[in-house]
């Protein structure tokens, strides 16, 4: 199947900030530089205060950040943060002059100024109200809706939620995904007998080769997270702990747009791993232990004699890099950087690939970078490439690679091509999550894309 003709792909382009967006991101900017003015003024003699009041600054900025942004129990890291943040800018306040009611004021007005940057800076990265209520009058209303059940996944998550029970009531088509059966056709079928949207419950895997079923008869997808890990939807901003939250989009729920990516012709949600990853997955072990093979198998794949994989392509500045331990390409771009959201995706409409690839000499010094990646220390790194790109090939001397491609191994012929599909799945989800998918996708505050939408300028998706 070629899901690569699927035809209406909106352009990448985004229209440029409002002027509420830009008037938001001034008044953000202005509150930020105010707030560090004033506490150099407050504690300025003291440059150990100073040092102390700028880090309590910072913890309570990113802490109210997550507070307005995330739902619970995340919520609580930001309210962790506040509270920590708090604490060490009235440590440094108050012992900066002897005189507590000039302190009391001062910590104050910072306080105010603060509140103030938080709410401007949300305001210019988050889509008004009135847009989000735009996107929540696309209402869906399938007439007839079939769910798409593969019991044994996520430890048989099927079952243990009532999946099965709550869709009879709900009136919902049922499928059951039995061992041997060709889930392809299995939703193929039910598009024959008349379904005019599939769900499917399962994990990453299934998930996108029944929305793959889907995008090739034009109808919605509907996501119900009932696999071991639910990345697909995580980043899609879902309650990923109870897939009972998702049902209800199957009879009544918002349309959203979102990227779906493909290598060669196959769809995946989430990211094709090639390399050490892959190597692992390939293992018959891995399906039934999947930290424990890992663990047996890593040490020789990154030991002091391993050598790089037959693996090759060429960055976005032209440079080829011939042999790489490790290749990801996936739908939208990680978060690499030191944050709680590391390992996710912010959102998963902007168009663009995230490659992320480690080159070194030996296998050791691929796994030292790859560790020190994930506390930001592997970041000018000549053997680190990571970028975002439309189009991406991957290509090897064997003519083949084996790919783990949203967990499941194959071996597929190279050169590997590789494309991302802005917009191309419709996807049917609970009306809550429209305003959810808007904050995940503000958590990446920072002082960079509000300079961007100050000056008017579209926030890039193709930054490193």
């Amino acid at each position: 199947m070629d899901i690569s003709t699927t035809p209406s792909e909106p352009p990448l382009s985004d229209p440029p900030p409002s002027t509420r967006q830009r008037l938001f991101a001034v008044i953000g900017l202005s509150a930020t530089a105010v707030a560090i003015i004033l506490l150099v003024l407050f504690v300025t003699l003291e440059p150990v205060l100073l040092v102390g009041g700028l880090v309590g600054l910072a913890l309570v900025g990113a802490g109210g950040w997550w507070l307005i942004t995330e739902r619970n129990p995340r919520r609580a890291i930001g309210i962790a943060g506040i509270a920590m943040g708090l604490m060490i800018m009235a440590l440094a306040v108050f012992k900066a002059t002897a005189d507590g009611d000039t302190n009391l004021w001062h910590f104050g007005v910072l306080l105010l100024v603060m509140a103030i940057g938080i709410l401007a800076a949300r305001g210019a990265l988050v889509n008004d109200l009135h847009v989000i209520d735009k996107l929540r009058s696309g209402r869906v209303q399938p007439h007839r809706p079939v769910l798409i059940c593969n019991p044994k996944s996520g430890g048989g998550k099927v079952d243990k939620f009532g999946l099965i029970p709550m869709a009879e009531q709900m009136g919902i088509g049922i499928l059951i995904l039995e061992p041997g059966m060709d889930l392809a056709q299995l939703a193929r079928d039910a598009i024959a007998g008349g379904a005019d949207c599939l769900g499917m419950a399962g994990g990453d895997g299934s998930q996108a080769r029944v929305a793959s079923i889907a995008i090739e008869h034009q109808i919605p997808f509907v996501c119900i997270s009932a696999g071991t890990r639910n990345h697909f939807a995580q980043d899609l901003g879902l309650d990923r702990e109870n897939p009972r939250a998702g049902m209800i989009a199957l009879c009544d729920g918002v349309e959203r747009q979102i990227d779906y990516a493909t290598v060669g012709d196959r769809l995946f949600v989430n990211n094709v791993s090639l390399g050490v990853y892959a190597t692992i997955v390939r293992s018959d072990d891995y399906r039934e232990a999947k930290v424990e093979t890992t663990k047996e198998q890593l040490p020789g794949l990154l030991g002091s004699q391993a050598e790089p994989f037959d693996l090759q392509f060429t960055t976005p500045d032209g440079r080829e890099i011939d042999g790489a331990f490790l290749i990801m390409v996936s739908n939208n771009q990680y978060v690499t950087s030191p944050s709680l959201d590391v390992s996710q995706r912010r959102s998963i409409d902007d168009g663009v690939l995230g490659v992320f690839a480690v080159t070194a000499k030996t296998g050791a010094e691929a796994g030292r970078l790859v560790a020190s990646t994930t506390f930001g220390l592997g970041q000018i790194d000549p053997n680190l490439h990571q970028f975002g790109a439309t189009t991406f090939e991957v290509r090897s001397h064997s003519g083949r690679a084996l790919a783990g491609v949203d967990g499941e191994s194959l071996s597929l012929p190279t050169p590997l091509q590789f494309k991302i599909h802005p917009k191309g799945m419709r996807i049917l989800v609970p009306e809550s999550n429209v305003l959810q998918a808007e904050k995940r996708r503000a958590r990446g505050i920072n002082i960079r894309a509000l300079l961007a939408i100050a000056e008017g300028r579209t926030v890039s998706r193709l930054g490193t």
